[in-house]
C-alpha cells in the first residue's frame, strides 16, 4: 500500500497520489496518461481524475503499479474495478490485443499483452506476450477470454510470473536460445535471426542488440510488440532505440531496427515507453528518422 505520508510533493493535490516508493518505471503513465507522467527520477499525478472514467483510469493505473506506490483515499479504492484487466487495445478482424495490466517488478515494470486469436471453428488460441505478475483475478478473467495456449517472451528481461501462468493455463513457452537461462522451463527456442512464422497470423522476428536473444512480434501483419527493442517517444515523439538502455550489441540493435523497415506497423506496443499507433505508410519515415537519430549517438534519443 502506498503511504500518504511518503506522499511526495511533485503530485497535484488531490486524493490520488504517488509515493516515495516509486521506481520510474513507467506503467502509470504508459497507461494512464491523463493523469500521471515522469518528473525525469519518478512519477507523479499530474492531473486528479473527475468523474467516473477517468476516476477508473486512475484505479486501473494504481492496481497495475508493481510497487504499491500510488494511492488514493479507502473509498475511492473501493471502487476499483475488478473486471478492469485485461484492458482492450484494438479489435481487429484476425483477434483482439489486450493490455494486461499487473505489472511485476521483476521486469521493472513492463508491460504484457495478451492476443485472442479468432479461429474459424470458433475455437480460442490465445498467446500472452511477456509475463505480468501473478494474479488470481486476472487469471480469472483470462479464463473467461479463453485461457492462454502459448507464451512468448521477448527477451530475458521481461518473464517475470512467467511460471506461474504456464503452468495455471498449462501454456507453452517460446523464448529465444541466446536468453533461455532467463527462463529454462522454456519448452520452445527460437533460433538465428530469421523470422519464425507461427501461424497465419503471427510472425516473430529476431531482433538482437538490446538482447542477444531480443525478439519482436508481428500479429496479423500491422501490430508489432517490441519487447525493448523500440518503444514510442514523446519529448521530442517518435520512436526511440535506446543505445543508453541497450545491454548487448549497439550496432546489432541498429541492424535490428533497419530490418523492419519495410513492415507496415499500425500499433507499436512495447514493453516499456509509450504505446503509438501510426497512419498507413508512416511507419516506415518514423522509423528512417529514428535510425538517422540513433547514429548521432546517444544524445539524438528523444
Amino acid at each position: 500500500m502506498a503511504r500518504a505520508s511518503e506522499r511526495l510533493a511533485a503530485n497535484a493535490g488531490g486524493p490520488f497520489y504517488v509515493d516515495a516508493n516509486c521506481i520510474d518505471c513507467g506503467t502509470c503513465w504508459q497507461f494512464d496518461p491523463a493523469h500521471f507522467a515522469p518528473t525525469g527520477s519518478t512519477s507523479h499525478v499530474w492531473a486528479q481524475p473527475q468523474g467516473d472514467a477517468e476516476t477508473r483510469a486512475a484505479l486501473l493505473a494504481l492496481q497495475a503499479c508493481p510497487v504499491a506506490a500510488i494511492g488514493t483515499s479507502r473509498d475511492l479504492l473501493a471502487l476499483t474495478p475488478a473486471d478492469g484487466f485485461p484492458s482492450l487495445v484494438v479489435s481487429l478482424p484476425q483477434g483482439e490485443v489486450h493490455y494486461c495490466g499487473w505489472a511485476s517488478r521483476q521486469s521493472f515494470g513492463a508491460s504484457s499483452w495478451l492476443i485472442t486469436q479468432r479461429r474459424p471453428d470458433g475455437s480460442s488460441d490465445n498467446v500472452l506476450i511477456d509475463s505480468p505478475r501473478w494474479s488470481a483475478a486476472l487469471a480469472r478473467r483470462i479464463e473467461a477470454l479463453g485461457g492462454v495456449s502459448r507464451i512468448l517472451l521477448s527477451h530475458r528481461d521481461d518473464v517475470a510470473d512467467h511460471q506461474a501462468w504456464a503452468k495455471r493455463f498449462g501454456a507453452e513457452r517460446w523464448i529465444h536460445s541466446a536468453d533461455a537461462e532467463a527462463a529454462p522451463q522454456a519448452e520452445h527456442r527460437f533460433e538465428d535471426t530469421e523470422p519464425i512464422r507461427l501461424d497465419a497470423d503471427l510472425l516473430v522476428l529476431p531482433v538482437p542488440g538490446h538482447t542477444a536473444g531480443s525478439v519482436a512480434v508481428l500479429f496479423a501483419e500491422q501490430v508489432l510488440f517490441s519487447g525493448d527493442h523500440l518503444w514510442w517517444g514523446v519529448a521530442p515523439p517518435g520512436v526511440v532505440a535506446s543505445q543508453r538502455y541497450c545491454w548487448w550489441n549497439w550496432p546489432e540493435q541498429l541492424y535490428s531496427v533497419e530490418r523492419l523497415l519495410d513492415l507496415d506497423v499500425r500499433w507499436l506496443l512495447p514493453g516499456h515507453g509509450r504505446w503509438h499507433s501510426f497512419a498507413p505508410g508512416e511507419w516506415r519515415r518514423e522509423l528512417e528518422t529514428t535510425l538517422a537519430r540513433a547514429r548521432q549517438g546517444p544524445g539524438g534519443e528523444p
